[in-house]
């Protein structure tokens, strides 16, 4: 669905992506991810045809969005952060000016218009003015309008952003059915939200892509059993002091009845010493199982410096 490949974008002298290279597969939803100022806005107004870049290329459904770039663009539904509206106009106006824009043809539009309504839980608002409503209500008119036309593919970009809890359940299950008969790639900076909807991440840090996986993959790669939670029925003092003497070992929290998490340096799987020492000293090992990093952990690491 998605072929981006040696993607670079300068604007000036500055560089905003170097050659950047991924793919995204028909009906899979996909995070992008990244601190400020890594290239992700870039990347995806490029998709959307709202930049060129300097060099490389993206397709989309098959069509270059240099050369074919009405053909791809009829094959997504934008909405990027700053979601632009007519303020003037009501809901239903709005969405049926979109509709004539995207080229719905006029026996299907009103239906059309009528199922993103729906859909997108604007029936109440569908009369009011845009102006008049709530940012909230704003983004869902946002996303209403990227799905008329029904295109294959959905770019969100920070989608759920200034939707109150309830609205924000509601986008996320709607994101989650679009799964299968649209393909999405979505930017947000609310990482347990990328965990509940992607099956696969991308992060960029520094206009480049650092990471593509899906995010327990890159937990456990990160994790490597440099974190492990064990389970040992012995004395907590002595179990406290042995593990805490292991080579490798650089802390040790008791987790209460008799649970315990260690943390090592970066140079190898803890759990075979682990099992050994509790094994020699008579004690019962109940449970040893590596404790996979969070998103949230596993973005830090690749996008932040230090240690």
């Amino acid at each position: 669905m998605i072929e981006v490949q040696e993607l670079t974008k300068y604007y000036g002298p500055h560089l905003a992506i170097s050659r950047v290279s991924f793919a995204v597969a028909a009906g899979e939803i996909v995070g992008f991810l990244g601190p400020n100022g890594a290239g992700k806005t870039t990347t995806l107004k490029i998709l959307a045809g709202y930049l060129t870049p300097t060099s490389g290329s993206a397709r989309i459904n098959g069509h270059d969005v240099l050369t074919e770039s009405l053909q791809a663009r009829r094959a997504l539904g934008y909405l990027p952060e700053n979601v632009p509206l007519y303020p003037d106009l009501t809901v239903r106006q709005f969405l049926d000016f979109a509709a004539r824009a995207k080229g719905v043809p006029g026996e299907r539009r009103g239906t059309e218009v009528q199922q993103v309504v729906v859909e997108c839980g604007l029936t109440e608002v569908v009369g009011t003015r845009i102006g008049a409503l709530s940012k909230g209500f704003r983004q869902r008119v946002g996303l209403a309008q990227a799905l008329l036309h029904r295109p294959p593919l959905l770019i969100l970009d920070e989608p759920t952003i200034g939707l109150d809890p309830s609205q924000i359940v509601e986008i996320r299950q709607l994101i989650k059915e679009l799964a299968g008969r649209h393909t999405v790639i979505l930017s947000s900076h609310i990482l347990p939200e990328v965990s509940q909807l992607c099956q696969r991440v991308i992060i960029i840090n520094k206009g480049q892509i650092v990471a593509s996986d899906t995010p327990e993959n890159l937990s456990r790669q990160l994790s490597r059993g440099l974190r492990v939670q064990l389970a040992v029925d012995g004395p907590v003092d002595d179990v406290l002091a042995a593990l805490k003497e292991l080579e490798g070992v650089t802390e040790v929290s008791p987790l209460g009845e008799g649970r315990y998490l260690v943390v090592g340096r970066d140079n190898g799987d803890l759990r075979p010493d682990l099992a050994r020492l509790v094994v020699g000293r008579g004690w019962n090992l109940w449970e040893l199982k590596a404790q996979e990093f969070t998103l949230e952990e596993v973005f830090l690491n690749l996008v932040t410096e230090e240690a």
